[in-house]
């Protein structure tokens, strides 16, 4: 484990704020590695007025997980050079309000398991304290559920439990990369949104899997109840579970 990170309960305390105020604000937007979720990109493009492709082709680089074989998407740096991330400005982030879930959460590291025995899910936090964040010599302190709540992060976190729930039935039924069509089919599915929900109305592609009617009729206009079936037919796809 590294140094820099130490277990915190969900109610323990700690002290940070982020503001412009803080000398070293917008630091943490350089040297870019930043992975986007399904839920993360839903949020972004919908902030942005962007199609899922437009908005993959103007900010996102892609490929496929060494370890996991899945496709994977991260955020293109506004300059290859510095490594900066494409929404940051002198001002902050422009596009705070549909931040990904890693800068809501931050500095907070949520570790989830599942028990082998139960299926259930855990929940773990860690704090991690950085040598250039200066967020924690400030005087504001709050738990981790409360900055869980302040954060907005609860539905990031139900996303992201449901694309566990795929990694791990990968992990264990699928090992390796994927072949070209399952590839394709997660990220239709769970990437490239629009496209899956014009194959879903006008081509019926889930035809073999049971969906219900009221969820279908609010995906056809609500992205995030759409991206719920997009993984749940992966699952049925892939798995079939």
């Amino acid at each position: 484990m590294s140094p820099n990170l130490k277990s915190i309960s969900l109610d323990e305390p700690f002290r940070f704020v982020c503001s412009e105020t803080v000398p070293c604000f917008n630091a943490c937007c350089r040297d870019l590695n930043q992975f986007l979720t399904p839920y993360d990109i839903v949020r972004l493009k919908g902030h942005l007025g962007l199609t899922a492709q437009d908005f993959l082709n103007r900010y996102c680089s892609q490929h496929i997980g060494a370890e996991s074989g899945l496709p994977i998407v991260t955020l293109k740096p506004k300059e290859a050079w510095q490594l900066t991330c494409p929404f940051v400005t002198p001002a902050g982030c422009k596009v705070y309000v549909a931040r990904p879930s890693s800068c809501r959460i931050y500095p907070i590291v949520r570790v989830i398991s599942k028990s082998r025995e139960t299926g259930e899910t855990g929940e773990q936090f860690m704090l991690l304290k950085e040598s250039h964040c200066l967020g924690f010599y400030e005087n504001k302190e709050q738990t981790v559920r409360q900055w869980i709540e302040q954060q907005g992060i609860c539905v990031y976190n139900e996303f992201n439990d449901r694309l566990m729930e795929i990694i791990s039935l990968k992990n264990r039924l699928m090992p390796g990369p994927l072949d070209i069509k399952s590839r394709y089919i997660f990220h239709l599915a769970l990437y490239d949104l629009d496209n899956f929900r014009s194959q879903i109305f006008e081509k019926n592609l889930p035809a073999d899997m049971k969906i219900d009617r009221t969820e279908m009729e609010k995906a056809q206009t609500d992205d995030a109840d759409l991206l719920k079936i997009g993984i749940q037919w992966v699952k049925w796809e892939l798995f079939r579970t």
